[in-house]
């Protein structure tokens, strides 16, 4: 389209195609930044006995989303550790609430170490059998059932149970007092953290049961370092003095036995810089619910050795190393690519306003100058002549006074209408010289 063309538009025109093309600047500019600033939603497996895991970081999710973190969790019910786990390694979560000793991990990744669980092994006080290894002729209630038959069965890979005719029986967590009172079982075994809530549901094992010996005792895995060699998710860990009862302490004096640590994990597929920032996120989470949920004053950072039960994540790798970009770091190319996306604007913006404001400039000045170049060529008489000076009076009159209001022409443009001027006058001499002359 030519530019003559173009100027003949009317103004209302060309402002009303500025503004559309200006509307749907804005307009893309904005579905950008709600597409680069929306939240990022990780689904996370989360399940236990107890149903402890999902309430934790159900509170997780729920902060988050309150803080308008750009991470966001969507809790997804597994019921129990080996189901997080299933979800996770079938790719239908990203996250995932697991203990170490839980199979199916090979594509997991830690983010946080949420806490460990202690091996106890619970028996009435007055039981005859102090170690693991002393134990004869009776039968372990296992607590939970399966999650913690990889425990049973790293426990037999040192000690001779079926020598020692050593049974164990899976108990649900409500049946575990009545087991013992009943003489079902002669000793409970669980995996708790070490906190006085789950403390406090271990001790009622041994109230209101009716058993004798009512009280609680517990019994030591005395090769727990053995144990945490052939099974390296367990590590050997000493339970304090007065762990489960102060008076008389329960135990005694420190008591080995065996730990096992829960993390929160993501598929190794995930994102770095989306881990990064919901590991920050984590741990501002950590301060903000340390009161309602005491459990995660054990929350840490995970090991990030390389030869680590679950390898770290790179992306909580970056945040606990210390290693996150800067603002510039991060975003030097966008900032970069968006300084010369600024200037283009800038240059298109000035365009428009010239684009909005032509049509009355110098070229539609020149034009009827040129055209009056014809008419003085076929002028038939000195009045006619006198008629074109006028007009061309006029017109040179006119771009005065636009450009005495700023609307005129630049300088340029004056320029060359001038220089038409002269070139009409000197036609004009030429074609009175001509009228003159006789024919």
């Amino acid at each position: 389209m030519s530019s003559l063309a173009v100027d003949l538009w009317p103004r209302s025109l060309r402002i009303a195609l500025i503004g559309i093309a200006t509307a749907a600047c804005i307009t893309g500019g904005w579905l950008a930044y709600r597409y680069f600033a929306k939240p990022v939603h990780l689904t996370v497996a989360a399940g236990s006995v107890d149903g402890e895991a999902l309430s934790l970081i159900s509170a997780i999710a729920a902060r988050l989303a309150a803080s308008n973190a750009h991470t966001r969790l969507q809790v997804v019910d597994s019921q129990t550790s080996a189901g997080a786990s299933e979800l996770l390694a079938s790719g239908k979560a990203d996250l995932a609430v697991v203990r170490g000793d839980t199979a199916g991990l090979a594509d997991a990744r830690s983010v946080l170490l949420l806490t460990h669980g202690v091996v106890l092994i619970m028996a009435p006080s007055n039981a005859s059998a102090d170690n693991l290894g002393d134990l004869h002729d009776a039968t372990i209630g296992v607590v939970g059932g399966p999650i913690n038959r990889p425990v049973v069965d790293a426990l037999k890979q040192v000690y001779q149970f079926d020598r020692t005719k050593v049974r164990f029986h899976d108990v649900a967590v409500t049946e575990g007092a009545a087991a013992l009172s009943s003489g079902q079982v002669q000793a409970l075994l669980a995996v708790v953290p070490v906190t006085e809530k789950y403390l406090a549901k271990a001790r009622q094992f041994f109230r209101g049961a009716g058993a004798k010996g009512a009280a609680p005792g517990l019994i030591e895995i005395e090769s727990a370092g053995a144990v945490a060699n052939v099974a390296q998710y367990y590590e050997s860990y000493d339970i304090p003095k007065g762990t489960l009862r102060g008076a008389p302490p329960v135990p005694s004096d420190d008591l080995t036995s065996l730990r096992v640590s829960f993390f929160l994990v993501a598929n190794k597929s995930v994102d770095a810089d989306t881990i990064t920032d919901l590991t920050q996120s984590l741990v501002d989470v950590r301060r903000d619910l340390l009161s309602q949920y005491p459990i995660l004053a054990q929350a840490a950072a995970p090991s990030t050795d390389t030869n680590a039960l679950i390898p770290i994540h790179p992306g909580a790798a970056t945040y606990y190393n210390g290693n996150q970009q800067s603002f510039l770091d991060k975003y030097d190319d966008k900032l970069y690519y968006a300084s010369l996306l600024l200037g283009s604007l800038i240059s298109i913006v000035l365009a428009a306003w010239r684009f909005a404001n032509s049509g009355g400039g110098s070229k539609s000045m020149l034009e009827p100058l040129y055209a009056l170049g014809d008419e003085i060529r076929n002028a038939k008489s000195e009045a006619e002549l006198d008629e074109t000076e006028k007009r061309i009076d006029d017109i040179l009159k006119a771009e005065l006074v636009r450009n005495a209001s700023g609307d005129g022409a630049e300088n340029s443009e004056l320029t060359a209408l001038g220089l038409a001027a002269q070139r009409l006058h000197h036609l004009m001499q030429q074609r009175r010289t001509a009228l003159r002359s006789p024919s």
